[in-house]
């Protein structure tokens, strides 16, 4: 505990930084004391990104970015950096680029050095022990560099994963010792979402969210698989302590169903025509996720 206590105040003395991109601590803490919750959106071409960008500005708002693994072996890792920074610039209000479901130590050491200013960590399928253990050694590494850290207790299963996912809940109990062991800025919860399509009813136990929230105390709570979620359960889940929302899917969608109809209508082959429509598309899902997050009013930004 002793050792978690010290990354924080490493980490805390560094947020004055001048980078354009900032720990997405700022964010969450910024949020969070407001009541409100930050959209992380993931982003996987130029596209897309442009999509974020037009969309937080309308809002003046700020965002995470995110990538997956999948997308930094897409793009590289320093193209996706170089990508983030200069949408940074771009967006009026803070930003923060995040590693998602980081499933590896290296790849989170990796992401740190580049110039991530946030991490996940993905401990969730190994044991208690193990992932405590795991998601503390990234902590050591990431703090002292003035980077934040996600982690993840219980485990959020994909909508194509049968059974039932009450199994894989999050427990108050071992919420609040994972926290206090590990040092993160951040808890990925599972609390009834998933990853993908949703083929039934959404069901979210607030009631548990709720007791974790009062058991992690200032650690900020996330929560992933929001796309598909609606805008109601997505509001209740950010009044019981929810201060992140993961979007991908609906991203994705709007993507490639408004780049598949733009081929269609026409033979025109200038890639900046046929993709503008798919910019527009996601744009608008983006816009409406923040706006769920910022719960209609106001702005939600932290100081850079």
């Amino acid at each position: 505990m002793r050792k978690a206590i010290e990354m924080h105040e490493s980490f805390d003395a560094r947020q004055g930084s001048d980078s354009e991109l900032v720990p997405s601590r700022n964010i969450l803490d910024a949020v969070r004391l407001e009541g409100r919750a930050v959209a992380a959106l993931n982003f996987y071409n130029a596209e897309t990104l442009r999509a974020h960008i037009n969309a937080a500005n309308s809002l003046h708002a700020s965002i995470i970015l995110q990538t997956t693994e999948a997308t930094i072996r897409y793009l590289g890792m320093r193209m996706a950096i170089g990508m983030a920074r200069a949408a940074s610039e771009e967006i009026e209000q803070p930003v923060a680029l995040h590693l998602d479901h980081g499933g590896h130590y290296e790849l989170a050491a990796r992401c740190i050095e580049a110039g991530y200013t946030s991490v996940m960590i993905d401990g969730s399928k190994l044991s208690f022990a193990e992932n405590c253990s795991l998601t503390r050694r990234v902590v050591e590494l990431a703090h002292p560099a003035g980077v934040s850290v996600e982690g993840e207790l219980g485990h959020v299963a994909h909508n194509d994963q049968a059974g039932d996912i009450a199994r894989f809940y999050t427990d108050p109990k071992t919420a609040h010792q994972f926290v206090s062991e590990t040092g993160v800025d951040a808890l990925a919860v599972a609390v009834g979402t998933a990853h993908g399509f949703y083929k039934g009813e959404v069901r979210i136990d607030f009631e548990r969210l709720s007791e974790i929230r009062d058991s992690v105390g200032t650690t900020a709570l996330v929560l992933h698989g929001g796309s598909g979620i609606s805008d109601e359960l997505l509001a209740r889940a950010i009044e019981c302590g929810i201060s992140k929302i993961n979007f991908g899917t609906e991203l994705k969608n709007a993507f490639t169903r408004a780049v598949k109809t733009s081929l269609m209508a026409s033979d025109e082959i200038d890639l900046r025509k046929t993709f503008l429509p798919a910019i527009e598309a996601v744009s608008e899902v983006s816009a409406s996720k923040i706006r769920i997050c910022q719960r209609e009013t106001g702005t939600a930004s932290a100081p850079r």
